[in-house]
């Protein structure tokens, strides 16, 4: 009896998490599918899905910081107008990136030394603007890096592959060979192999992009050369991990296991984008470097 109850207990765990797998492959493939879709349509297009998906993401961490405010909604809208969709001061811009750094670096910093961060509790709109909005906002500025404004889909879907290869090899390496613990307090199951994997995968996926887009010229490989995109892809594993560190410290301190629910089997908008935004200011830094250098 005990023998066919263990039976059928480890029959139904599996059926479950094959079911839990289907479902969360099919709400990730579309979910890539409409940005990428978004991202080749036009910039308007690529403007409004992300306005949307940054009205979801504002809802869902306002939640989580216990934060009631129509106003948020409206520096939301404010900083997508005047910082991204049309740019009123480029000097403006440069100002919000160096602010949203330091905000960024200072919640690193909680992540940690800290048992809880302390923009959790007072100080939320600081998390909100330069957290949050400007991970949007730097998000859809990557695009138009060109020196005349053109709208670049290449470079930030490449963006968004660096990331999800990141975010693929991290959980396949550390799921099979992951033994030592990378921040147990704040994400037990990330591992200091899944990270190290994960850097892996982005830096193969950033190799294949260079290749790629030299061979089709769809950007400008004199600028974007071979160091340019494993410097990205570095960029990218790092800041995006500690993002999403920071994303289950928030998680943890609000004592909520996903940020909402608009995705099944992955939790919320925010769950899929914290590495991203917190990624992207730093992203959009070095581009500027390159710029320079270039």
């Amino acid at each position: 009896m005990e023998v066919a109850q263990k039976t059928y207990i480890c029959c139904y765990w599996k059926t479950y998490n094959m079911k839990e797998t289907i479902v969360r492959t099919i709400s990730g493939a579309l979910y890539i599918s409409i940005i990428t879709i978004a991202m080749f349509t036009s910039r308007e297009w690529f403007m409004g899905l992300f306005f949307v998906l940054a009205l979801i993401t504002m809802s869902e961490f306002l939640k989580l910081v216990h934060l009631t405010s129509y106003f948020a909604y409206f520096l939301l809208a404010a900083a997508f107008y005047f910082l991204s969709y049309r740019v009123i001061d480029i000097n403006a811009v440069y100002l919000f990136l160096i602010l949203s750094g330091f905000v960024n670096l200072f919640l690193l910093k909680d992540v940690l030394w800290t048992s809880k961060i302390p923009m959790f509790e007072k100080k939320k709109y600081i998390t909100v603007v330069f957290y949050i909005i400007s991970g949007f906002v730097f998000l859809t500025l990557i695009p138009v890096m060109d020196v005349d404004g053109k709208f670049v889909p290449y470079l930030i879907v490449s963006v968004f592959i660096l990331m999800w290869s990141n975010d693929t090899f991290a959980y396949l390496i550390g799921k099979n060979f992951g033994k030592h613990k990378l921040l147990e307090r704040v994400s037990p199951k990330k591992t200091i192999e899944g990270f190290l994997g994960g850097m892996l995968g982005a830096l193969l996926a950033g190799f294949i992009i260079f290749n790629i887009t030299k061979s089709y010229n769809l950007i400008d490989t004199e600028k974007y050369e071979l160091w340019v995109w494993i410097c990205m892809a570095i960029i990218v594993s790092f800041f995006g991990t500690v993002g999403d560190l920071i994303q289950s410290k928030f998680k943890r301190q609000a004592g909520v296991k996903d940020s909402g629910i608009i995705m099944p089997g992955h939790g919320g908008m925010y769950d899929r984008l914290d590495s991203i935004l917190y990624a992207s200011p730093f992203i959009y830094a070095f581009l500027l470097i390159v710029d320079y250098v270039s």
